[in-house]
């Protein structure tokens, strides 16, 4: 088992920021997962949503905006390339782009700091978007794609298969036998995100440590989510 950051430090810090990753670090994980989406001016930045809200709940888009427009409005920004500077290779960082956005503002920074020593275990990528994973494996044929998945794990773990890898994450409870081929990551509670199966009941907690102990291999990494509802599917299984 690993323990995975979710967007830096969620429930500790402030997600996908500086504070979040050196929080992160702090606490010891084993790696550390980011969201990235682009900017109108191509700047790979830290969000999970496509829009950004200051303080004062003003909704900006991140594709219509430029840098300096969302900076203004929101200063703990950090781009991909800040957020590589401060891991520093400390611990390996998992990339998600999200779905739709350009793979090149992303595929230029990782040149940049593979370039500067950068190996590819220092780096992982993982998306829903299939050509997204299909561009960024071409790009960068060693390192580890992920494929991230909401509904079918048969689906998932055909991506898998023509992307050459053996890493799937499952956001939903569709399981079957060809699991046992792959590493699994499977969602559980993000807060705090330091205690891989932490909930506030422990029954859940329970089922799902017997829910990992019946899967055809133990599962090797388990990757936080915000989604409460998720651990508590899975574990039922």
């Amino acid at each position: 088992m690993k323990i995975i950051g979710h967007r830096g430090a969620k429930g500790l810090a402030p997600e996908n920021t500086l504070a979040g990753i050196q929080k992160a670090i702090a606490h010891g994980v084993d790696a550390i997962e980011i969201d990235v989406r682009i900017t109108q001016d191509n700047v790979a930045v830290l969000l999970h949503n496509p829009t950004a809200n200051d303080i004062a709940n003003t909704e900006l888009s991140v594709r219509a905006c430029t840098y300096a427009e969302l900076k203004a409005h929101k200063p703990d920004l950090t781009t991909l390339a800040e957020a590589m500077k401060t891991i520093n290779r400390r611990v390996p960082v998992i990339i998600e782009l999200k779905p739709h956005e350009p793979t090149e503002p992303v595929i230029a920074v990782i040149q940049r700091f593979v370039k500067r020593g950068w190996k590819p275990a220092d780096i992982q990528f993982i998306s829903f978007d299939y050509q997204i994973l299909k561009t960024l494996h071409h790009a960068f044929p060693e390192h580890t794609v992920i494929v991230d998945e909401m509904w079918s794990s048969v689906r998932a773990i055909s991506r898998a298969r023509r992307l050459g890898s053996r890493h799937i994450s499952l956001y939903r409870p569709f399981l079957w036998s060809g699991l046992s081929e792959l590493s699994v990551n499977a969602a559980t509670t993000s807060t705090p995100f330091h205690s891989m199966i932490q909930t506030s009941q422990a029954v859940a907690k329970s089922r799902f440590v017997r829910c990992c102990h019946r899967l055809p291999r133990p599962l090797r990494n388990i990757v936080h989510s915000s989604n409460y509802d998720a651990l508590w599917r899975f574990a039922m299984l």
